[in-house]
């Protein structure tokens, strides 16, 4: 009997090569994601190989239970990987399996690993990507994706209010290095924005639908009206708990997050008062408790004798 014939010798069916080009062409995922989500796959094969003592085919993949998936997990948390990172890898192996299943076929169902909840602390670089990525992977709309990713990148990426980027007019486009943003008190003030920011945000513009010219919303709902807050704040419930990240991830602490990063990376208290939109000093000040906070986490981890 010949051997059951593995992902990559059957290129006419389902391959990890054919999911990256799925995620690129269909889903128009970030080039980041498809890699981490292609190498997933492959992570995934390779550990199906060895954990069932046989090759690797289509007929597996869709057969695959709980079991299974708990299995891998466990492999992947024994090689590091942290909670937010694990369960980032069952998000890309869902979607993995949700491809090779086929669309509406069932995918086993194993609870992502929890964050131990502690006291408020920023959100890590990589769980803010992780979040806005996951938020936008939840979507089967491209443009819907590409807008709920522009979104939080920009949260964290420029530090705004959630209602700040909501109003935010479409005649900003095309972005420049700079943004002017309109906060409380009706001051306005300029804020830099990151390449990856402006990618982002250029990509969703691209896509979107609806018309975006100068007096109308930037970011649109579904049906072209401005872009709800509730909205946003729903996303990132949503893919927090499928990360398993702490409650306290809002829309809210990208913000505090980029305060606070950008504190611990030497920005002084007037240029954050500034690049944060706060009309008065004290305001800024909490960061530098919340900073001393990390560093005193640091501290205790670090000395053998704290």
């Amino acid at each position: 009997m010949a051997a059951p014939l593995t992902l990559d010798d059957h290129p006419a069916r389902l391959t990890a090569a054919a999911f990256a080009d799925h995620l690129r062409r269909d889903r128009l995922r970030s080039a980041h994601t498809v890699r981490a989500y292609t190498a997933t796959a492959h992570r995934l094969i390779a550990f199906l190989g060895r954990h069932r003592g046989e090759a690797v085919d289509i007929a597996l993949l869709q057969a695959i239970g709980p079991g299974d998936l708990r299995a891998y997990l466990a492999h992947r948390r024994a090689e590091g990987l942290t909670n937010a990172s694990a369960a980032r890898e069952l998000s890309a192996v869902r979607t993995f399996l949700g491809f090779a299943k086929g669309e509406g076929a069932p995918i086993p169902r194993v609870q992502a690993p929890r964050v131990k909840r502690g006291v408020p602390r920023p959100v890590a670089p990589a769980d803010a990507r992780a979040l806005a990525e996951d938020a936008a992977d939840a979507h089967d709309v491209p443009w819907l994706a590409a807008r709920d990713l522009a979104v939080l990148l920009l949260l964290y990426g420029a530090g705004l209010r959630v209602g700040e980027a909501m109003g935010l007019d479409a005649g900003l486009l095309p972005l420049g290095e700079v943004i002017t943003v309109t906060g409380k008190g009706n001051k306005a003030r300029v804020v830099p924005l990151l390449p990856i920011v402006r990618d982002a945000i250029a990509a969703y513009a691209d896509l979107c639908p609806y018309p975006l010219h100068k007096g109308a919303a930037l970011f649109r709902g579904a049906k072209g009206g401005p872009l709800d807050a509730a909205i946003v704040r729903r996303a990132v419930r949503a893919a927090r708990r499928r990360l398993g990240l702490p409650e306290r991830t809002t829309p809210h602490a990208l913000r505090h997050s980029f305060a606070t990063h950008l504190l611990g990376r030497g920005a002084d208290l007037r240029q954050l008062q500034e690049l944060l939109g706060h009309a008065s000093l004290s305001s800024t000040q909490i960061y530098t408790a919340v900073d001393t906070a990390h560093l005193m986490d640091v501290y205790r981890a670090a000395h053998p004798r704290a």
